[in-house]
């Protein structure tokens, strides 16, 4: 037997069901708030990654410039011994 409404067959007019698109809403919002709780990790874990590499090139050039410096020290003392035996 088609459902009637208004006296017409078939054209049948459903209540929303408001207590089910709220849990749907819940979980929407549940699922969203977990989602930016892992984006904010994958942030700090990045910040973090990327202070250390930060740290390791300013001690990378750190090194760099003591050993230029020390060649440099070296190239002059040597040219010096250079001029004194002459």
């Amino acid at each position: 037997m088609a459902a009637q409404q208004n006296g017409k067959p078939g054209n049948v007019l459903q209540e929303p069901d408001f207590a089910q698109a709220f849990q749907e809403l819940a979980r929407g919002e549940q699922t969203a708030a977990a989602l930016e709780s892992s984006l904010d990790k994958v942030e700090r874990m990045m910040d973090e990654f990327l202070a250390k590499a930060e740290e390791e090139k300013e001690a990378k050039q750190a090194l760099a410039g003591i050993g230029s410096k020390a060649k440099s020290q070296t190239t002059t003392v040597d040219s010096d011994t250079a001029n004194d035996t002459s």
